[in-house]
């Protein structure tokens, strides 16, 4: 029996048997005391759910209930009976010469951070965003704030989705990237977002049954390749994903990588752009996590692939003019096109991206297979191709219909996408999406008539202005609706205030994460990080958070419902009175 040295005497059992409750602190803990049933329990007063007093719930039956929500928890262990509900802590008493003690500082049956990880999966289960927010602090808490709850979604996303990688992986992969560029609150957003985002992908799906790898352990990456290819075109999943599964088993990331995605452009812009962006999150969250269970992560990808719409198949692509016919003869011609640039140096002409937004698709094509001939590598053709995407989002004129906003990000979406493959792996095929990319943004071009002006260099008069005033300004801009191009004025006038792009950054990054943002706009923030990394001069930099920042002020103020959530559960992790507060 524990010795009373290691307890603290709470009260007097008579007392405690007359009123039938107490609230008493003991170790810096107010702990609900109840007598029932002849004996003694302990609890942690504050209702793990949202802090309502327990002291003030209903004891019958071993039972402790709620008044708030009605959560119910087993009187001696704590364990409740309502999944959105955590158990509540429990002390162990002791009752000695008519005094009731308590143990202050109870072992626990599981670390607390194996515990929140196993919340973290509860919360996932039932689609609850409160328990996924705790979840996400506390283990942030106790240092294993990204890579235990990232890996732990990634597991949870590809088992219990059947139709694979989606949105809400695909989300969580953008949030994972935004995560060391943003301040430490928005990283626990972040996170919080991506992970709910998975959970709502996968609520009410059937889980996947996964196939097994060949046991050929000896395939070369050709023969693999070859085969991925042919089962995508058939639209053989089972098959596609075996190949898959032994590729990553026996081969190295960047050759998997390689296979990814020749499968995923051996068709044109693929599920409106989807396809080769959900393959390009996959293999950057794998870039997280060491390529850990790659099999299962790039496995989830084949239905997008299989499955996936063909921009070829689309009158938009074929009529009036036939750009599909155009981007397929290139694709084609790719191996002649490489092996005459073999050697040779390409920069990037200061017309080149104005090239790219012309509106004669031959004139386009013909610009791009010059430069491959050239000498240019994927990754300078799908970077010029980036910034002509990012032109058509700076410039989207407001007066077009609103669901357009889509149009112009998904083009920006797959050419960032496309970017980021090319800086993976140098195959022949990592030029074909800088085809397609740049065949979508002249497919675009309308959405640009008339193009909205976009501030020069030193034009609006705020150099002299505080670069943290005009963020400030920014977030509120995004208060109110229809502050498209005020919001992309405020981040010209940032950068001519010479204020940090980075930290433009990070404000944009608050504006987004406080609202209930839909996938688009969480996309949209991330690839403009990844594409003012990839800027070479303040113009592009500057160009890139104009783009970004109009972007997001067309679909901001929302209702902040996800807001208001993850500000409870941080409340409730830092002991804050939610109860009784207006």
């Amino acid at each position: 029996m524990a010795t009373t040295e290691e307890y603290e005497r709470a009260t007097a059992l008579d007392d405690l048997a007359e009123s039938g409750r107490e609230v008493v602190s003991v170790g810096g803990h107010t702990v609900a005391l109840f007598h029932h049933e002849g004996e003694v329990y302990a609890v942690d007063n504050r209702c793990p759910h949202m802090g309502f007093p327990l002291s003030e719930g209903t004891v019958e039956d071993g039972l402790l209930t709620c008044h708030w929500h009605h959560a119910r928890f087993e009187l001696a262990c704590g364990d409740t009976f309502d999944v959105w509900a955590d158990d509540v802590q429990t002390f162990p008493t002791d009752v000695r010469d008519g005094d009731v003690y308590v143990d202050p500082d109870p072992e626990r049956d599981v670390p607390p951070e194996t515990y929140w990880r196993n919340r973290l999966v509860d919360g996932m289960q039932e689609n609850l965003s409160l328990v996924v927010a705790k979840s996400v602090i506390h283990l942030d808490d106790f240092g294993e704030g990204f890579h235990t709850p990232l890996e732990t979604a990634v597991n949870f996303g590809t088992k219990y989705r059947e139709d694979g990688w989606g949105r809400g992986l695909t989300t969580l992969g953008a949030m994972a990237n935004l995560y060391d560029r943003v301040d430490h609150d928005e990283k626990l957003r972040a996170l919080s977002v991506g992970i709910g985002e998975v959970a709502d992908d996968c609520a009410g799906q059937p889980p996947r049954h996964p196939q097994h790898e060949l046991g050929n352990a000896d395939l070369s990456k050709e023969r693999l390749k070859s085969w991925f290819r042919e089962t995508c075109e058939v639209r053989d999943e089972d098959g596609a994903e075996r190949c898959i599964r032994t590729a990553a088993a026996v081969l190295p990331p960047d050759e998997v990588a390689e296979i990814v995605l020749a499968g995923a452009t051996d068709h044109l812009y693929m599920n409106a752009s989807h396809t080769l962006d959900f393959a390009n999150k996959a293999c950057q969250t794998l870039d997280h996590l060491d390529w850990a269970d790659a099999a299962d992560a790039l496995a989830a990808v084949v239905p997008q692939i299989t499955d996936a719409a063909r921009a070829e198949e689309t009158s938009a692509w074929r009529q009036p003019v036939d750009a599909a016919e155009l981007c397929l003869d290139a694709h084609e011609a790719l191996p002649d096109l490489v092996a005459a640039g073999e050697g040779r140096e390409w920069t990037r002409p200061d017309d080149f991206v104005d090239r790219l937004l012309d509106d004669d698709p031959e004139a386009i094509v013909d610009a791009l297979r010059d430069a491959v001939r050239g000498g240019a590598s994927a990754e300078q053709l799908t970077d010029a191709v980036a910034r002509a995407a990012t032109r058509r989002v700076a410039q989207f004129a407001t007066s077009n219909e609103f669901s357009d906003w889509d149009t112009v990000h998904h083009t920006f979406s797959y050419a960032t996408a496309a970017h980021a493959m090319a800086r993976r792996t140098d195959c022949v095929e990592a030029y074909r999406p800088a085809f397609d990319g740049a065949t979508s943004v002249y497919l675009d071009r309308f959405l640009n008539q008339p193009a909205a002006p976009v501030p020069d260099p030193g034009s609006t008069g705020d150099a002299d202005r505080e670069p943290d005033e005009i963020r400030d300004a920014l977030l509120d801009a995004f208060d109110e609706h229809g502050q498209v191009n005020e919001a992309g004025r405020l981040a010209a006038a940032h950068f001519d205030a010479g204020g940090d792009p980075d930290a433009l950054v990070r404000a944009l990054a608050r504006g987004l994460l406080r609202e209930d943002a839909g996938f688009h706009e969480l996309q949209s923030l991330e690839a403009a990080v990844q594409r003012l990394d990839a800027a070479d001069d303040e113009r592009g930099r500057r160009l890139q958070l104009i783009a970004t920042a109009r972007y997001l002020a067309a679909h901001f103020p929302t209702r902040r419902e996800r807001e208001q959530t993850f500000t409870i559960a941080r409340r409730l992790f830092r002991g804050e009175q939610i109860h009784g507060d207006e």
